[in-house]
């Protein structure tokens, strides 16, 4: 038998035996037949030991068929115990341990993937300015390229290194967040200085354009980084510019109550397709109105630095009409 090669059990049934044959002996100075009875009855135990025996280790044996199919992909789910006892509760803790692990592995494929695609996107995104600057170069070679030429092409050359030099920076900076090494602040900060900060590049792209910038703080403050939050609303800000039509409006709005501050930035634009809503925030999401040149993936650094910092930020189409922004920093973890 397979069961009597195992070690415990043969010191197991050895130990039945002997006390057996010391009960069988002790009975004997008694009288024979209580030592046939006494050797009768460990003989009878014995045997119902081993086959408990026998069923634990066929039982342990099942469980360890089932996990080793597990981990070779043959299995998705351990077969559950009906009976109770020591065995049913390692089953339950395996069966448990195997679902945190699936759930793992599913995790790490799915981020696999994102990785994956993400590289596809940054690759797409830089191969085009770089297939550019090869043709400009290309050009500038040519000695006989008028001055005028020439001074077109090199800003059309700094424009796609800038273009360049923003996407690598604003992809570090989603990286330092996504692997947590980002150092956020948390200081008492003003809405109003908040809003000018991140408005400021905006201002003279704005006039050009003849739009106006209705800014009403009410006095907010929020606990935060600065630096952090200017890039994250100074996106907003943008994107709104982007798509507000000449002589538009720009508003941002701030309140604050004893659970959050909010800040409302909304336009008078054509507002989002309500069916780009739900990826507005996605990495290199790119909506059927995005500005020319643009890669999508500012809103996602926005979402990102938001939520770093206790924030939440949705998106949404005014009632009469442009995109609205509502950003929320709250003042407990929710």
């Amino acid at each position: 038998m397979k069961l009597l090669r195992n070690p415990e059990v043969r010191r197991e049934l050895l130990s039945f035996s002997i006390w057996t044959l010391l009960f069988a002996g002790t009975g004997f100075l008694i009288s024979p037949l209580f030592a046939l009875a006494a050797l009768s009855f460990g003989a009878a135990f014995t045997l119902l030991a081993l086959l408990y025996i026998r069923r634990r280790y066929q039982a342990m044996a099942a469980l360890a068929g089932q996990i080793d199919r597990i981990l070779h992909g043959q299995e998705q789910a351990l077969t559950r115990c009906t009976e109770e006892g020591e065995l049913a509760i390692l089953a339950t803790e395996v069966q448990k341990m195997t679902v945190r692990l699936r759930e793992q592995s599913d995790q790490l494929a799915a981020d696999k993937r994102m990785l994956t695609e993400a590289i596809q996107d940054i690759f797409h995104q830089i191969r085009t300015p770089l297939t550019s600057m090869n043709l400009t170069v290309s050009l500038l070679r040519e000695e006989t390229l008028p001055f005028e030429r020439r001074a077109q092409l090199t800003r059309e050359t700094q424009r796609q290194l800038e273009r360049v030099q923003w996407l690598v920076e604003t992809l570090l900076k989603l990286s330092k967040i996504d692997a947590g090494t980002a150092v956020f602040r948390t200081d008492s900060v003003s809405v109003e200085a908040l809003l000018e900060k991140a408005a400021a590049p905006l201002r003279i792209p704005m006039e050009l354009r003849e739009q106006s910038l209705v800014m009403r703080p009410s006095g907010a403050r929020f606990t935060g980084d600065l630096a952090w939050t200017t890039e994250a609303v100074s996106n907003l800000l943008k994107n709104c510019m982007e798509h507000t039509p000449l002589g538009g409006t720009v508003t941002a709005a701030a309140r604050e109550t004893a659970l959050f501050t909010e800040l409302v930035i909304a336009d008078n634009g054509p507002g989002f397709d309500s069916a780009e809503l739900p990826h507005l925030f996605e990495r290199f999401y790119k909506g059927r109105n995005a500005a020319a040149g643009s890669i999508g993936i500012g809103l996602a650094l926005t979402r990102s630095i938001l939520a770093a910092q206790n924030g939440t930020i949705t998106a949404a189409n005014a009632p009469k009409g442009g995109a609205v922004f509502t950003v929320r920093f709250y003042k407990s973890v929710i």
